[in-house]
């Protein structure tokens, strides 16, 4: 048995804090200097607002606490110390009693309380780990503290960032419309026309948005799994020169605001761009529009999801142990057999989340299919309409989200079912000092022929969008300017000091410290669920891994209406906060560093983690010392894609944002719909830069893996 790795009376001192000494609520007008026995009740501990101020609704939660420092290692007050908060913040709120009957039961009551804050949310900690620590004592999670601990932690917080807002949207579902029951209302939702039509088989009509959203997601799955597995393996397996810069353009549509790419798009391909008006007056050709439908979303989604597709294969690909194709070319095979029967196979875990991560990401798509979709209409755009519509059809777009979640559930299920069939472990316990061998000639030149052209055409698509910010006007004054940097970022010298008076900075620098604080909290969490998910057996593993993708199958426009409609109230009132920014940013964007892990996990053998227990280390050293220096890869791609993916978010945040917190994506989408897009496209290129120069700090600080090769020689 594992040797117990958390002292015990941490989660008991957590909880007394969060009682005793701590403010229990959030606070209404800022942070400040609390007096745990002062007059102001909302800004006082759980016990001086029991004791002082009348509020018995406290008293369960502190007995539960004296029972559990009398019984520290009993498993019922920590269960009754959980439900205890669960009930009180459910039963009391803004306006009195939450419920009739409980009115009914208790009398009339004139008092109130606002929503959970720091107290309470220690409380909560601390009583969840008390309950763990005692399932594990009883031989649940293989009696290890730090399994149960961390699993009842990333339970918790699924349950209240996940779960809860998508429950509470998914209760619209059968809201009831004018004239039709509750149950009539949910089947006319579902059977629309406009979602499950097929008549596009038969005439020259649209068909449902359904099988429009499945067509995308899976081309666009398709050709962006394609680009990224192309562009690692000549990054990795070539001595292609430039292959530094290959990687960073590589990742450049990553870091970049969604509408760049439909600019740059537009500005090429679109009636008036340069490509038209070339095949105009060269061959007398007249293209049209499209780029308007599902060529140009296709086309725009693989340069945006490509990126995501590469952070994720090039972990595996660097992982695959060179002694393997070595040890087949050593029985005769050819290069190109042992790329094909050996690398290749080795990397189908990794090609299969890849493939998955991109078609969830098309399914959720929103900037893409409402700037280049036209009448071509998916199921993003179809909620997002029906939400901020005049009718505000919650309880459609609730029914659309639904679908859209089953459909990315089956495309899981469906990974899950290709990648369990065979073992893909590369990476043991013994020596590996052999070289990355070259790729087969034909593989080589297949890559170069698909991914080349592709960089070129991303350098051509961020040039034209790029040059708006250095010209007065786009399409009628050419006259080069540096205006739009300065009204984005001026800076003044006064007596005081420096003034920072261009209008960006506010945005900007709220943008980078909540990117810079969810990033490292997104990777942390996602890893965890990672090696939990992969190394650990208990109850309810296979109901977490799908608890942890929720978030990626729904929309963001629609998770931040769930989290408008959820948190504007106790017993988590976080509206208008940074809190409920932070949590957007870090449960959209964990799932990436979940599938990211587990894909550079699947290479890892568990004997590398049983020796390391054998030798009595705890579960928490074998994962500091063992596994995560292995997964600096996957790290790697979790810090990145968390943070840009923070800064440069739109349909997550749009409904979140507040004057005190604003994000910079909205700012640009501000200036796009006054037409000041040379600010925009300014804003935008700073953002650009100030990414690339972030996933660089983020590389350096993590590091590489050091996997005691050789180096390779450049072919």
């Amino acid at each position: 048995m594992p040797r117990l790795s958390w002292p015990p009376p941490w989660p008991l001192l957590l909880a007394a804090a969060g009682l005793l000494l701590l403010p229990w609520h959030y606070p209404q007008d800022g942070f400040a200097l609390v007096s745990v026995w002062g007059e102001d009740a909302d800004a006082t501990s759980a016990l001086a607002q029991a004791a002082r101020h009348g509020r018995f609704w406290f008293w369960p939660a502190l007995a539960a606490l004296a029972l559990c420092a009398a019984w520290p290692r009993a498993l019922a007050p920590a269960v009754l110390g959980l439900a205890a908060v669960l009930a009180q913040a459910l039963a009391v709120g803004v306006q009195g009693w939450s419920a009739p009957w409980l009115e009914a039961l208790f009398g009339a009551l004139d008092d109130r309380q606002f929503g959970i804050g720091l107290g309470g949310a220690c409380t909560t900690l601390g009583f969840l780990w008390l309950t763990t620590g005692a399932l594990a004592r009883r031989g649940a999670f293989r009696g290890d503290r730090f399994v149960a601990g961390g699993v009842g932690l990333l339970a918790l917080l699924i349950l209240l960032f996940t779960a809860w807002p998508v429950l509470r949207l998914l209760a619209e579902m059968a809201a009831p419309r004018e004239g039709f029951t509750a149950w009539a209302s949910l089947a006319e939702r579902l059977l629309d026309r406009k979602l499950l039509s097929l008549a596009c088989v038969v005439q020259p009509v649209g068909c449902g948005v359904l099988w429009n959203t499945l067509l995308l997601a899976a081309c666009s799955a398709t050709g962006a799994t394609l680009l990224g597995l192309c562009f690692a393996l000549l990054v990795t397996r070539t001595g292609l020169p430039g292959r530094r810069a290959l990687r960073m353009l590589t990742v450049l549509p990553l870091i970049t605001p969604p509408f760049v790419i439909g600019l740059g798009l537009i500005l090429l391909f679109g009636r008036a761009g340069l490509v038209n008006q070339a095949a105009e007056a060269l061959f007398g050709w007249e293209l049209g529009r499209w780029i308007y439908g599902f060529d140009g979303v296709f086309l725009a989604q693989v340069f945006a999801f490509t990126p995501t597709a590469f952070l994720v294969l090039i972990g595996v690909v660097e992982g695959i142990s060179p002694a393997m194709e070595e040890a087949a070319t050593m029985l005769r095979a050819t290069r190109m057999r042992a790329f094909t029967s050996v690398a290749l196979p080795l990397m189908l875990p990794g090609i299969a989340n890849a493939w998955l991560v991109a078609f969830v990401e098309s399914l959720t798509d929103f900037g893409n299919p409402v700037v280049l979709g036209g009448s071509f209409g998916v199921l993003s755009t179809e909620i997002f309409f029906a939400v901020v519509g005049a009718q505000q059809e919650f309880g459609r777009a609730a029914v659309l989200a639904s679908v859209m979640l089953v459909v990315a559930l089956g495309a899981f299920a469906l990974q899950r079912r290709v990648v369990a069939r065979r073992s893909y472990v590369s990476l043991t316990g013994k020596g590996d000092a052999g070289l990355p061998p070259q790729l087969p000639a034909p593989v080589r030149r297949a890559a170069m022929a698909v991914a080349l052209p592709w960089a070129g055409l991303t350098v051509i698509v961020y040039a034209m969008a790029l040059a708006g910010a250095f010209v007065k006007v786009w399409g009628r004054d050419w006259t080069p300017t540096l205006e739009h940097f300065r009204r984005a970022f001026a800076l003044e010298w006064s007596a005081g000091g420096l003034i920072f008076s261009g209008g960006a900075w506010h945005s900007l620098g709220t943008t980078l410290l909540l990117a810079g604080i969810a990033a490292p909290i997104t990777a942390a969490m996602g890893l965890l669920a990672a090696w939990l998910l992969a190394r650990q057996d208990f109850r309810g593993r296979t109901l977490l891994e799908f608890a942890l993708m929720l978030t990626f199958a729904v929309p963001g426009t629609v998770m931040g209406v769930a989290y408008i409609l959820t948190f504007n109230l106790p017993p988590l009132e976080l509206t208008g906060t940074a809190v409920i920014l932070l949590a957007c940013f870090v449960f959209r964007n964990l799932p990436v560093g979940v599938r990211s892990g587990l894909a550079a996990m699947s290479q890892l053998d568990r004997s590398l983690d049983e020796a390391a227990l054998t030798l009595r280390a705890s579960s928490f050293r074998v994962l500091r010392t063992v596994v995560l220096p292995l997964l600096k890869p996957a790290i790697v791609t979790a810090l990145v894609y968390a943070f840009v993916r923070a800064v440069t978010t739109v349909s997550a945040v749009i409904f979140l944002v507040s004057a005190e917190y604003e994000m910079a994506t909205v700012f640009i989408i501000n200036r796009v719909i006054n037409g000041d897009y040379g600010v925009a496209i300014a804003y935008c290129a700073v953002l650009i830069l100030l990414m690339v120069g972030a996933v660089g700090l983020i590389q350096l600080l993590v590091g590489q893996r050091r996997l005691g090769r050789r180096a390779a020689v450049p072919a």
